[in-house]
């Protein structure tokens, strides 16, 4: 199985692929994911492709027949067949392809073939150099195994089957690259887009978290090269884990400059980001649901464990930036606090459990609308704040002598390291294993909509947490920010006449004037409104009420809103005991 990729038009996004197959089966079935691991949404890639066409050896045309949205079948084929389609790339995301003048980059899932009945058998791949003169100082980066061209070159690459094969991204263009190692596996960092990184700082920090995890699951990389790929933009944000490497996407102010650059928000975002897609080297990639042992790219696959995989990966990421030296203690509390107010501030969390979230990810966290945060709960985050509550729960009751770190490294040696999946109870049994003791009253939280009881634990480990009202839209939790008095309950912007109002949540006072996802709020007591609203309303008097108007497409519609205490929705973690703390942090 041979596959041949170029950039044969960046300027109309166009990439062209040519699949020869020596051995093909009669009638051979061909078929495109519908999906990719990793992103829990049916993205019907089929849709990119450009007229396929097949020839036998003899270059003779062969009649191919479109059986559904993404699979053809070729009729009267004999055993060589070469195929031909082109796939229009113009996706700017970390899931698909992406080709202009600046780069190009591709998810195999995306874009090659799959033959059926031939999957297990070795793929390789041609990656041409694009033709126009313009892109000749291109260069290559994957984390797929090569056999011909220079290092960071157009040339030879293969894979051991068609899983493997589609589980490398390509990224190509003028990028800069560097490179570290990581307890003596080789590791590039490579960026595409304008920006003004220091390479050498961030082959420091990642070093150091790759180096813990690596370390945390047992000294022993489960591959024998990494790859970072980031494409930096003035505005982004995005990541997704492959076996050898991670698809980025991030924002130029996230990076640092200089081997001083101050560890500030933006770089811890970036930081993080690394530091989750690089767990899951091990948490979903090789550690994963027995749903997805193997993958049916062909349609959804439904699971209840995606709390385990993200909100376990979601709660070490933030923690292995702390534990590896590049943020600080104070640092990791605040990007704590401000993953717990996520949660406090939905009220979809007491709609909708932990279990049910992971399972309908398909449809409701990955296809969310204005009135997600009242009807859905997010598994990354709220999964994030059960691997605490769990992760305390073990310190505190073995006096610290077990934590999460080992449940992870039980599921890697049992499980990830021998390709058996998981079921919904195991990571329960590992856990009354090391407990010695039934674990019911822990694993309840995964099928309720009750708030975890993290207070209490936190308290055994020296940490105050404390629950206040907000201070406003740029406030996400931590500090000792003083909040607002009167509450409002609408997300909005500010435009040229008012503020436009993105979602509402239920119950609030925004709510029950009458307010709705697209209005355009323009006015309250007959006076314009504009970015210091909130804020004004703190002058109000309570149980009186405001009159708004608004318009809702081209209509002016106007209602009542009543003047109401804020309730507390923000959370901030202080340190009380040094000593307790040592257990945990």
């Amino acid at each position: 199985m041979h596959y041949h990729i170029i950039a044969i038009d960046p300027k109309a996004h166009l990439f062209e692929v040519t699949q020869t197959i020596q051995d093909a089966k009669p009638q051979q079935i061909l078929s495109l994911p519908s999906w990719l691991p990793g992103s829990y949404m049916i993205r019907d890639f089929a849709r990119n492709l450009i007229e396929i066409t097949a020839v036998d050896e003899q270059n003779t045309p062969i009649e191919i027949e479109q059986l559904d949205k993404q699979t053809w079948q070729c009729k009267n084929s004999q055993s060589f067949i070469k195929i031909s389609y082109q796939v229009y790339a113009w996706d700017l995301s970390v899931r698909s392809a992406h080709l202009d003048t600046t780069h190009g980059f591709f998810n195999g899932s995306s874009v090659f073939l799959s033959a059926k009945g031939l999957e297990h058998t070795k793929h390789t791949l041609t990656i041409a150099k694009p033709a126009l003169d313009e892109l000749k100082d291109w260069k290559l980066a994957t984390s797929m195994k090569r056999t011909a061209g220079e290092q960071y070159g157009f040339g030879e690459f293969y894979a051991d089957n068609y899983d493997d094969f589609i589980d490398h991204p390509v990224e190509m263009g003028p990028l800069a690259i560097a490179s570290f190692e990581a307890c003596g596996v080789p590791h590039d960092v490579v960026l595409s887009g304008k920006h003004d990184a220091s390479l050498p700082r961030l082959c420091q920090d990642l070093k150091a978290i790759c180096e813990y995890q690596i370390n945390l699951f047992g000294g022993q990389a489960p591959f024998d090269r990494y790859v970072f790929l980031t494409t930096v933009l003035g505005n982004g944000f995005g990541g997704l884990e492959h076996r050898a490497s991670t698809a980025l996407m991030c924002s130029r102010k996230d990076l640092p400059t200089n081997m001083t650059h101050e560890v500030n928000k933006d770089y811890r975002v970036y930081l993080s980001l690394c530091s989750h897609e690089y767990f899951h080297s091990w948490n979903v990639k090789r550690i994963k649901p027995a749903e997805f042992t193997p993958f049916d790219l062909s349609k959804e696959a439904y699971t209840e464990q995606l709390w385990a995989y993200e909100g376990i990966t979601s709660y070490f990421d933030d923690l292995l930036t702390y534990r590896s030296g590049c943020v600080s203690q104070n640092q990791y509390l605040t990007m704590l606090s401000e993953i717990m107010t996520r949660v406090y501030r939905s009220q979809g969390r007491f709609k909708q459990t932990l279990s049910s979230s992971s399972f309908n990810a398909w449809t409701k966290f990955y296809k969310q609308d204005e009135n997600a945060n009242n009807a859905i709960v997010s598994y990354y985050t709220k999964g994030a704040l059960f691997a605490l509550y769990l992760d305390l729960t073990i310190r505190i009751e073995t006096k610290g002598k077990h934590s999460l770190n080992d449940v992870m490294l039980a599921l890697w040696h049992d499980y990830g390291a021998k390709g058996i999946g998981t079921q919904g109870d195991t990571h329960q049994r590992i856990i009354e294993k090391l407990l010695n003791r039934n674990c019911d009253d822990l694993f309840v939280y995964l099928n309720n909509t009750q708030d975890i009881p993290l207070e209490p634990l936190l308290n055994k480990v020296g940490i105050t947490m404390t629950l206040r009202t907000s201070a406003g839209a740029t406030d996400l939790g931590g500090g000792e920010t003083k909040g607002l008095n009167i509450a409002f309950g609408a997300k909005t912007k500010a435009e040229a006449f008012g503020l436009k109002v993105l979602t509402v949540t239920n119950d609030s006072p925004a709510h029950q004037a009458g307010l709705s996802a697209g209005d355009l709020l323009i006015a309250a007591n007959e006076l314009q409104v504009d970015s210091q609203f909130e804020q004004q309303l703190e002058s109000k008097e309570l149980d009186t009420e405001l009159a708004l108007h608004w318009f809702r497409r081209d209509e002016l519609m106007q209602g009542t809103m009543p003047i109401k205490l804020a309730i507390k929705d923000t959370i901030s973690l202080s340190i009380n005991d040094e000593k307790k703390l040592k257990i945990w942090l």
